[in-house]
C-alpha cells in the first residue's frame, strides 16, 4: 500500500530540523527500499523549509502511522501537523527514476484537498514532467480525499493549474526539492 505524508514544519522549529538532519536521514535510510518520492518543501523565499514530503510503501495503514509519527523531527516536535492518506502510485515509478533529473527546473508539490466525486485521476499533464501523481486515498482505499502530485513547471500558478480547481476545496502549491542523499 502507497502512502502520502506530509509533515508539516512549526514555526521557528528550522533549528531543532538542522540539529536533527542526521537523525531524520538515518530514519528514512531505513526505509530506502520503500520510498518513492521524498525531499523538503519551502516557503516562497525558496530558503525557509516548510515541511517535509515523503511517499513510501507500506504493508498497511499501522505501519503508515508508525513511518510517520515514529520519525525524529516529529518526536522532537519540529512539525505542527502531519497529512497522512493512502495513495496510488499512478505514474508507477519512483523519483529517482523522473528522466528530467533531481535539479533542472522549477519543481512543485501540489496538494489538492477533495470534494465531492473524484477528479484528476488521470494525470492531466506530460508524464515527463510529473515525479509523482496520485489520488489521496481513505485508509480503506475507496474514498477519494483528492490528489497530490510532485511535478516541475515554470511557476506556482502553472503548477495550481494542472487539477480542476472547482473540483477542490483547497489546492496548496509548495516549492520543493529532490531529498535525501540516495
Amino acid at each position: 500500500m502507497e502512502f502520502f505524508c506530509y509533515h508539516r514544519d512549526r514555526p521557528g522549529s528550522l533549528a531543532l530540523r538542522e540539529e536533527l538532519v542526521e537523525e531524520h536521514w538515518s530514519y528514512m535510510d531505513r526505509y530506502a527500499k520503500e520510498l518513492i518520492a521524498r525531499g523538503p518543501t519551502f516557503a516562497d523565499d525558496g530558503e525557509t523549509t516548510t515541511g517535509s514530503v515523503h511517499i513510501v510503501d507500506l504493508p498497511d495503514p499501522a505501519s503508515a502511522r508508525a513511518f510517520a509519527f515514529e520519525e525524529p523531527d516529529y518526536q522532537a516536535g519540529a512539525y505542527r501537523d502531519v497529512l497522512l492518506r493512502r495513495w496510488r502510485n499512478v505514474l508507477g515509478r519512483t523519483m529517482w527514476d523522473f528522466p528530467g533529473g533531481r535539479t533542472d527546473g522549477n519543481r512543485y508539490l501540489v496538494l489538492g484537498l477533495g470534494e465531492g466525486p473524484a477528479a484528476d485521476l488521470v494525470p492531466p499533464l506530460d508524464r515527463e514532467e510529473l515525479v509523482a501523481y496520485g489520488p489521496l486515498l481513505s485508509d480503506d482505499g475507496n474514498t477519494w480525499l483528492g490528489t497530490a502530485m510532485l511535478l516541475r513547471v515554470p511557476d506556482p500558478d502553472m503548477a495550481r493549474a494542472v487539477l480542476t480547481a472547482d473540483r477542490y476545496a483547497d489546492i496548496e502549491v509548495h516549492d520543493r526539492e529532490f531529498g535525501g542523499r540516495r
